[in-house]
């Protein structure tokens, strides 16, 4: 299926910028026994609540909402709840476009753990393959792009994050995978009054999972595994185990950062 663009659709010069993905090495091994790729649901992002909703602020200049006006307020709050809502359609994959190692990716994201390499064409042609509607496309920080464009956009706000989060530098593949039986009203209560957030009493359909898996050629996506400075031993030999035992064409290395 051809990747989903949008009108702000940001990717890198080179079509083959290396791309890295940090996780525990439990994550790594799950990836290398079962050969899928793991895509979290964008409202349980621990490291960001706001993960694909705009500022208020922008709502309401977009909207043309007027700020202490009673009915103008509520409509924030409703629009506030349904862009919430909006995101749990989204499962994220994410990436880090590889400039140089630094200690922050890995202390926050697989501070015992790996980093697998891969190129941004590598990951593009799978997510051109899936089944689902399918994005590829590099993270824009801060919301001037935001206000320059003034929309309301679902897919914009996916590729949006706050300036505090620059470091990342994340490239993101995504699944949109919409509920169908979802009205789209998850955040009223039962007096009808609408809440900047899904309710936890308006559950989700059972089938609504907190992730999605998809089966993939991992010899097609992963160029190289490098080991966390922080790691004990173990991990680099579980590692490279792994790699022998799928017979994938590379060497596990250490983090160049390592305290030799």
């Amino acid at each position: 299926m051809t990747l989903n663009r949008y009108f702000d659709n940001l990717e890198p010069t080179a079509e083959d910028a290396e791309i890295w993905r940090f996780m525990p090495l439990k994550y790594f091994e799950d990836l290398m026994a079962n050969e899928e790729l793991h895509f979290c649901r964008a409202d349980l992002f621990r490291q960001d609540e706001t993960e694909g909703i705009p500022p208020e602020n922008y709502v309401r200049r977009v909207m043309r909402l007027r700020r202490f006006d009673p009915t103008d307020e509520l409509e924030l709050i409703n629009q506030m709840g349904t862009l919430a809502q909006d995101r749990e359609a989204f499962y994220v994959s994410c990436w880090h476009l590889y400039r140089h190692e630094t200690l922050e990716m890995w202390q926050g994201f697989a501070k015992d753990g790996v980093a697998i390499r891969s190129q941004y064409n590598l990951l593009k042609s799978i997510m051109e393959s899936m089944l689902d509607m399918a994005h590829m496309g590099l993270m824009r920080y801060g919301d001037k792009r935001l206000y320059q464009t003034g929309k309301v956009n679902v897919l914009q706000f996916i590729n949006t994050k706050r300036k505090k989060f620059e470091s990342e530098q994340e490239a993101r593949a995504i699944l949109w995978c919409p509920d169908p039986f979802d009205g789209g009203n998850r955040h009223f209560d039962i007096n009808n009054v609408p809440h900047p957030r899904t309710l936890p009493e308006n559950e989700r359909h059972h089938w609504v999972a907190n992730f999605k898996r998809r089966r993939i050629d991992t010899k097609a996506l992963i160029t190289g595994v490098i080991v966390s400075p922080f790691a004990e031993t173990e991990v680099y030999e579980k590692a490279r185990q792994w790699v022998e035992v799928r017979k994938h064409s590379y060497s596990v290395e250490r983090s160049a950062l390592a305290i030799p």
